[in-house]
């Protein structure tokens, strides 16, 4: 049974498809169009500069989301995730790959499914139903440029987007940044932001971003070395006036770091 996701009465809320489609008898379903939707966060830099990558360093970043301006109707000019529809030959995972690198020439340093989201009206073209990813991306080491349907790819602040944005793309948004910041609380997306090594300040200022509140260091330090999924190696960060922080790396599988449930 495949569930969907959407707002009634500015309520967010999930039900079984085929129930819901059997209760409208009112509505006369068409052709029916699967598409996937990809949410694109990054950590950036709060002044948008590109910052040489320092380690060690205690720049603060911002979590921001990649969005498109769609150069057709519907919804033409307006904001919106990148996607389209999915191909007869290619699996989910592999759409949402390929609207990625079309959409924006980026790649996802991690790509897991998100949600379903049908409700019966989101989109004008007919019913159509999008399966949604969320990819992390390094945007500090890729360049972006807006692809086919598009007029302009831009970084947003996660907490500040543009109103309003196309679909029902803001519900998605919402959703998408409320799974990252609970997840991020007990799985390893922190990791997917840093270099091999990296000092404790480091993903601190990570959590700290995804967040959007500040952590108190030592009770950070204590809470992460306790949940053993990072492990101090014999190097520290050269160069300074005081001591030399030590660095650190994940000891997670591969894996479980690079991607998300195969679908």
């Amino acid at each position: 049974m495949v569930y969907s996701y959407c707002q009634k009465d500015n309520k967010l809320i999930s039900y079984k498809m085929s129930e819901t489609t059997e209760k409208n008898e009112e509505t006369r379903v068409g052709p029916l169009s699967l598409t996937v939707d990809v949410v694109i966060f990054s950590l950036r830099p709060l002044d948008a500069l590109q910052v040489p990558e320092v380690p060690g360093s205690d720049i603060f970043q911002e979590l921001q989301v990649l969005l498109i301006r769609r150069a057709k109707e519907p919804f033409e000019n307006l904001w919106a995730l990148p996607g389209g529809r999915v191909h007869p030959n290619e699996s989910l995972e592999q759409s949402a790959a390929r609207q990625l690198a079309e959409k924006t020439s980026l790649r996802a340093a991690y790509l897991e499914q998100l949600y379903t989201f049908g409700c019966l009206n989101r989109d004008p073209r007919g019913r159509t139903v999008s399966v949604v990813y969320y990819a992390l991306v390094r945007s500090d080491k890729q360049e972006i440029a807006p692809g086919p349907g598009a007029v302009e790819a831009r970084w947003f602040p996660a907490d500040h987007l543009p109103a309003p944005l196309a679909f029902d793309h803001s519900e998605i948004l919402g959703y998408a940044l409320w799974r990252l910041r609970n997840k991020v609380k007990y799985a390893h997306i922190a990791f997917q932001f840093l270099p091999p090594t990296f000092t404790l300040s480091q993903l601190r200022a990570v959590y700290e971003a995804i967040m959007g509140r500040k952590e108190d260091p030592g009770n950070f330090k204590r809470k992460v070395e306790a949940n053993g999924a990072i492990v101090k190696t014999e190097a520290r960060v050269e160069g300074g006036r005081h001591r030399p922080p030590s660095l650190y790396r994940a000891i997670v599988q591969t894996d479980l770091l690079h991607r998300g449930p195969v679908s």
